[in-house]
C-alpha cells in the first residue's frame, strides 16, 4: 500500500487488539493445548499449523483490505456529496455547473460508491465471525464481475480531469470546492475529516482496481487449495487481470507511483522520449516527471532474455528547476543541424520500405521473415529521423549545479512539458537529494512505471492501428475570442508524421485585438498523420526580450489544443467547422481533406482561355512569349523581396491569397502587378508551384518521362551527361525554355542558403515531383506506380533529375540546340 497508510494501520491495531484475531473455529491459539492436541503426532501438529497460519495471514490480509476499503468508500462519499448540490443548483437561475458537466465529471461515482458499500457490508461480519470455514470467495467473484462500471469510468476518465479543470478556471466557487473536499476518517480514528482535493479523488477508483487485483494474489497465497474460496479466487483474480490487460493504456500517467523514505508517495505525472544534446552530440533518452523531481535516464544494453534496465544520467528536485533562457553572456552549445535534403531523403527512403512491407503481406508467397527484415530496417531508419530532425531548444537549469539541453520538433510539446513542472512547482516543494541506493531503486522502478513503452515510430505500432491520412489538408483559420486584453496575436498549425509533430503554416499577427479574424486558408501536406494541432500566440515586438538562439520561439503561448483527424469526418467534400477551446480561448476553424489519389492527379483540360491548366505551348503562343508570363512575373518578384525569406517554397502560402492570384492570371487582371506587390511572397511562390502543378502534362512531357527516369539511373557519368543533355535537347522550345528560366532562378536561390536555408536539395524536392510527375493518362500505362505511393522509388528519381540539373554548370538553350550530333531524334 503507497497512500492512506497511517489510517490502515490504526484500523489494523484496532483489530489486532481484538481478543478474537487469533481465532480459528472453536481453538484458542493463546490458550492451552488440549488433551488431544497433546496426542498429535509432531508431523500432525505441523501440518495444522501450517493451515491456521496460512488462515491468520488470510485473516490479516482481509482485515487490512476491509480498512482500506472502508477509506476508499468515504473518499467516494467525499464525492458523491457536493455532486448532489451541484446537479440540484444546474437547474437553477444561477448554476454552478450545467447538468451536462456534473455527470461528465461524477460519471459512475455513485456506482461505484454503491458495488463497494455492498461488498464492505457482506465482508465485515465474515471477518468479525472467522473461522476456518468461512468463505469470501463469493464475494470478490461478484466485485470483479462488475468492473464494467470501472472501463465506463476510465473511458471518461481523460475528459472528467479536463472538464474539471476547465470548470475550476471559468469558476472560482467551483475552484474552492473543488480544493478543499473533506474525506471522514475511519470510524475509531482520532482525525475526523482530512481535505483533499478533487483530482486526487477522481484517481481513486483507477488506483483501487490495482490494488484489488495485489490483494487477490495475497488471499490465493495464504488460501489452501482445497479451501472452497481457492477456485473463486482464481475466477476473480483471472478476471481483475484480464481487465487491467485491457485499459493498461488508457490510464493516466499518474495511475504509477514510488515510495519515498519519508514514506510519502512519490507519483509519475509525465514521461517520454526526448533528445538532449550531450557533449556536443544528440542522444535519445527517457525523461520521467514525479512529483517532486525529473529524472533523465538512457536504457542499458543488456544481454538477450535478461529484463531492460535504464541508467540515471542525472536528476534535479523540482524545488531547484528553473528554465533557462540565453542571454547576451550566455555561449549558446553548437547544436549539430543536418542538412534538410538529408531529413527528406531519409523520409523518402522509409516510405519505400513501407510501401514494400505492404507489396510482401500482398503478396502470396510473402516470407513473413522478409517482413520482419524490412520493419526492423524502418525502426533503424525512424529512430534515425527521430533523433535527427528536433531543433526547438528546450533548457532546464539546476539552481545549484548545471544545465541541459533538449531538442524538440514541437513547441506544444515544449510547452506540455514546461506545464507539468510548472504546475507541481506550484505546491510547497522541498529539495529531495537521494543517496546512491534510493536513487538506483527510483530508475529501477521506471521501467515497470513507464507509460510510453517504445520510441514514438510506425514500425511500434500495430498492424491494426490506424496508418493514418496520406494527401493535402486545407484548413481555414477564422477567427479567436475569449482574450481578456488586447494583444498582437497568432496561431500555429501542426500535424504529425513520422512519430513526431512538425511545425506547418503560421497565420499573419493580427494586431492590438481581443477577437483575430484571420479567415487564412492553409494547404497542409499530410504524411501518415492523425492529428492537428493549433498553438495560439501572442507576438513579441520587444527587441531586449529576442533570443540569439534562431530556434528559441520568446513568443508567448497564449492557448494550444488538438483534434483528432478522423477520417470519417474530414474525407467529405464540404468543410467541417470545429471549434478548439483552449485555456479559455476558443479558436474558430474549417478543415476538408484531398487524399493523395486524388491530390496528385493531373487533369487534361479543355479551356483554351487563362493560363491555369492550359497547355503551355498555347499560353505562349497566345502571349507571343518564348516563357509564361506568370512564371517571369513570379519569379521576378521572388527574387525582389523573398530570396531571403526563410523557407521560401517549402512554406505554405495563404491558400485564398493563391487563389485570388490564380484568378487574376486567369483573367489577366490590369491590377496583377500592383497585387503581386501587395502580396505575401510565401503566397506568389505557392501560385508558381501552383501554375507548374495544375499543368495538363508535366514541364518536361509525359513522352519523355520513362527516358528521363532510365538516363537518371545510368551509372557511367559520361553517359548519363549525353543522355540527359540529349533529353533536355528533345523538350519542345517553350517547355525547354521555361525549364531553363526557372533552373537558373532556383540555382540563384540556393546561393542564399545560409540565409533562407534552401539548398538545392531542398528546392529539388520541392519541384521535382512538380515539373516531372506524369498525367493521369500516363500513369494508366504502367508508366509509374500508383498515384496514392507517393514517396516511392519514382519519387526519388523525380528529385534526383532536378538536382542534377541543379548541380550541371550553366546550361544555355543555343549551346543545347548547336550539339545535335550522335544523337537521334527519338527517344
Amino acid at each position: 500500500m503507497e497512500e492512506d497508510e497511517e489510517e490502515v494501520l490504526c484500523f489494523l491495531d484496532k483489530v489486532l487488539e481484538d481478543e478474537d484475531v487469533f481465532e480459528c473455529g472453536d481453538m484458542d491459539l493463546e490458550s492451552p493445548l488440549t488433551p488431544g492436541d497433546m496426542l498429535m503426532t509432531p508431523v500432525h501438529r505441523q501440518f495444522r499449523g501450517d493451515i491456521e497460519k496460512g488462515l491468520e495471514m488470510k485473516k490479516l490480509v482481509l482485515s487490512g483490505f476491509l480498512a482500506s476499503e472502508e477509506i476508499y468508500i468515504n473518499q467516494l462519499e467525499a464525492l458523491l456529496l457536493p455532486m448532489r448540490p451541484l446537479k440540484a443548483t444546474a437547474t437553477t437561475s444561477q448554476p454552478v455547473l450545467t447538468i451536462q458537466q456534473v455527470e461528465t465529471i461524477f460519471y459512475k461515482i455513485q456506482d461505484i460508491f454503491e458495488i463497494h458499500k455492498e461488498f464492505y457490508d457482506a465482508l465485515l461480519p465474515h471477518i468479525k465471525q472467522w473461522d476456518e470455514k468461512v468463505a469470501v470467495g463469493h464475494l470478490f467473484k461478484k466485485l470483479a464481475s462488475q468492473l464494467g462500471v470501472y472501463k465506463a469510468f476510465v473511458d471518461n476518465y481523460k475528459t472528467a480531469m479536463e472538464t474539471a479543470e476547465k470548470c475550476s478556471l471559468a469558476n472560482t466557487q467551483f475552484q474552492k470546492i473543488s480544493e478543499n473536499l473533506k474525506v471522514k476518517g475511519p470510524k475509531d480514528s482520532k482525525d475526523c475529516t482530512t481535505n483533499v482535493t478533487m483530482e486526487a479523488l477522481l484517481y481513486k477508483p483507477i488506483d483501487r482496481v490495482t490494488r484489488s487485483t495485489l490483494v487477490l494474489h495475497d488471499l490465493l497465497k495464504h488460501t489452501p487449495k482445497d479451501h472452497p474460496d481457492f477456485p473463486l479466487l482464481q475466477d476473480a483474480l483471472r478476471i481483475s487481470q484480464n481487465f487491467l490487460s485491457s485499459i493498461n493504456e488508457e490510464i493516466d500517467p499518474r495511475r504509477t507511483a514510488v515510495t519515498t523514505p519519508k514514506g510519502e508517495a512519490r507519483q509519475l505525472v509525465k514521461d517520454g522520449f526526448l533528445v538532449e544534446v550531450s557533449e556536443g552530440s544528440r542522444k535519445l533518452r527517457h525523461v520521467f516527471l514525479f512529483t517532486d523531481l525529473l529524472l533523465c535516464a538512457k536504457m542499458k544494453k543488456t544481454s538477450a532474455g535478461r529484463q531492460q534496465q535504464y541508467e540515471c544520467k542525472w536528476y534535479i528536485p523540482l524545488a531547484d528547476l528553473t528554465f533557462q533562457l540565453l542571454d547576451d553572456s550566455d555561449v549558446c552549445p553548437h547544436i549539430q543541424v543536418l542538412p534538410e535534403h538529408e531529413i527528406e531523403e531519409m523520409k523518402i527512403k522509409i516510405s519505400v520500405i513501407k510501401s514494400e512491407i505492404q507489396k510482401e503481406k500482398k503478396a502470396l508467397k510473402g516470407q513473413s521473415r522478409n517482413v520482419e527484415r524490412l520493419r526492423k530496417k524502418m525502426n533503424e531508419q525512424e529512430s534515425w529521423l527521430l533523433l535527427h530532425s528536433p531543433t526547438i531548444p528546450f533548457r532546464i537549469h539546476n539552481k545549484h549545479g548545471k544545465s541541459y539541453l533538449f531538442l524538440l520538433s514541437s513547441d506544444y510539446e515544449r510547452s506540455e512539458w514546461r506545464e507539468s513542472i510548472q504546475k507541481l512547482q506550484k505546491k510547497d516543494l522541498q529539495t529531495c537529494h537521494l543517496n546512491s541506493v534510493e536513487l538506483q531503486v527510483l530508475t529501477s522502478s521506471c521501467f515497470k512505471l513507464r507509460t510510453v513503452h517504445n520510441i514514438p515510430v510506425t514500425s511500434n505500432k500495430d498492424d491494426e492501428e490506424t496508418p493514418g491520412l496520406y494527401g493535402f489538408l486545407h484548413v481555414i483559420v477564422h477567427s479567436a475570442k475569449g482574450f481578456k486584453e488586447s494583444a498582437n496575436l497568432y496561431c500555429t498549425l501542426e500535424v504529425d508524421s513520422y512519430g513526431y509533430f512538425v511545425s506547418k503554416a503560421k497565420t499573419r499577427v493580427f494586431r492590438d485585438t481581443t477577437e483575430p479574424q484571420w479567415n487564412e486558408e492553409f494547404e497542409i501536406e499530410l504524411e501518415g498523420s492523425q492529428c492537428l494541432r493549433i498553438l495560439c500566440y501572442e507576438k513579441c515586438y520587444d527587441k531586449t526580450k529576442l533570443n540569439k538562439d534562431d530556434n528559441e520561439i520568446v513568443d508567448i503561448i497564449m492557448g494550444k489544443g488538438q483534434v483528432q483527424l478522423d477520417p470519417q469526418t474530414v474525407q467529405s467534400k464540404n468543410w467541417h467547422m470545429d471549434v478548439i477551446e483552449m485555456n479559455g480561448i476558443k479558436v474558430e476553424f474549417s478543415m476538408k481533406f484531398t487524399s493523395r489519389d486524388l491530390s496528385l492527379k493531373r487533369t487534361p483540360s479543355k479551356k483554351q482561355s487563362g493560363v491555369f491548366g492550359v497547355k503551355i505551348s498555347i499560353v505562349t503562343k497566345r502571349e507571343r512569349s518564348k516563357v509564361p508570363y506568370i512564371v517571369r512575373q513570379c519569379i521576378e518578384e521572388v527574387e525582389k523581396r523573398g530570396i531571403d525569406e526563410v523557407g521560401i517554397y517549402r512554406i505554405s502560402g495563404v491558400a485564398t491569397d493563391i487563389q485570388a492570384l490564380k484568378a487574376a492570371f486567369d483573367t489577366n487582371t490590369k491590377d496583377i502587378l500592383v497585387m503581386l506587390s501587395d502580396m505575401d511572397i510565401n503566397a506568389i511562390a505557392g501560385t508558381l508551384k501552383l501554375y507548374f502543378r495544375e499543368l495538363p502534362e508535366p514541364l518536361l512531357t509525359d513522352r519523355l518521362y520513362p527516358a528521363f527516369m532510365e538516363g537518371i539511373a545510368l551509372s557511367d557519368p559520361a553517359a548519363k551527361e549525353n543522355c540527359m543533355m540529349h533529353l533536355l535537347r528533345s523538350l519542345p522550345d517553350p517547355n525547354l525554355i521555361t525549364f531553363l528560366s526557372l533552373l537558373e532562378h532556383l540555382k540563384r536561390v540556393a546561393d542564399k542558403e545560409p540565409i533562407n536555408k534552401m539548398s538545392l536539395h531542398n528546392l529539388g524536392t520541392v519541384f521535382g515531383p512538380t515539373l516531372l510527375r506524369p498525367s493521369e493518362s500516363e500513369v494508366s500505362k504502367g508508366h509509374i506506380t500508383l498515384a496514392s505511393d507517393i514517396w516511392s522509388h519514382d519519387v526519388m528519381a523525380q528529385v534526383q533529375v532536378l538536382l542534377y540539373y541543379l548541380q550541371h554548370p550553366p546550361i544555355s538553350f543555343a549551346e543545347l540546340k548547336r550539339n545535335t550530333l550522335y544523337f537521334s531524334t527519338d527517344v
